[in-house]
């Protein structure tokens, strides 16, 4: 099992990278507008009769972008804006032709907003996890450490996943409701729980990683253990031999 430390740490190093590459597409998503960046979204909703709205508008990570009508690639996009929430009324500066359901309420801006802030949360936790678990791959400590932190993204990353669903999936429903089209961005979605598995695999594996080595070490420590009584037995039974031939 000692061997096979190296292996099941290479293999959680590579699903949390993954898991930070896919953490990364997401949160670069409206900051950069270039391949393949700019396939990606949140959200996209027709929003005709919204004043000064692009429409369809699509919500990204840290912008609002229109849609390139040829390409159907994000463009247009506006002011990076760091945690930036979804909340028609506050996006378009208008409630004039927005869904009623949106105004007044505060369940998408903090939905959208935590998200954002726990998505932060996990990919600093996924780095830190991906530089110990070069640790894992000669240490048991660094196993052990390792699936702490990538437990700490997974844990965060989860709570990113679940309130992006919610707010995504609410926000296609009120404006479908209201008669526009709207639709979930797939890709950025999937990233986010699929992130989420690969956190959790990791977790497990670097688990196992250490785990394997102390199986070797107590292996070796009942080896000795066994050696040693059996030595100490037999030194006793040669005294006592030893004696009855005195006595005898």
């Amino acid at each position: 099992m000692a061997g096979g430390r190296p292996i099941l740490a290479l293999v959680s190093l590579i699903l949390v990278a993954g898991g930070l590459v896919l953490q990364f597409f997401t949160i670069l998503s409206g900051a950069i507008n270039s391949s393949p960046i700019n396939k990606f979204y949140f959200l996209e909703a027709s929003t005709n009769g919204i004043s000064d709205a692009r429409n369809p508008s699509r919500w990204t990570f840290f912008a609002i972008c229109g849609r390139d009508p040829s390409t159907n690639l994000n463009a247009n996009c506006g002011n990076v804006v760091p945690a930036l929430p979804f909340d028609p009324p506050r996006n378009f500066g208008t409630t004039q032709g927005v869904p009623s359901q949106f105004v007044g309420t505060h369940t998408y801006y903090y939905l959208s907003r935590f998200m954002f802030a726990f998505y932060l949360i996990a990919l600093i936790f996924a780095v830190i996890a991906l530089l110990s678990g070069i640790l894992a791959l000669c240490s048991r400590l660094g196993g052990y450490l390792s699936a702490l932190t990538t437990s700490v993204a997974l844990f965060f990353q989860a709570l990113a996943a679940a309130l992006l669903t919610a707010w995504v999936v609410k926000g296609r429903n009120v404006f479908r409701s209201a008669g526009h089209d709207a639709n979930i961005g797939k890709y950025l979605l999937a990233f986010a729980w699929a992130s989420t598995a690969a956190f959790f695999l990791a977790t497990i594996t670097f688990c196992l990683g250490g785990r394997a080595g102390r199986d070797r070490h107590a292996h070796v420590g009942r080896s000795h253990s066994a050696r040693s009584s059996h030595s100490r037995g037999s030194f006793v039974g040669n005294g006592n031999r030893r004696v009855k031939d005195d006595y005898s």
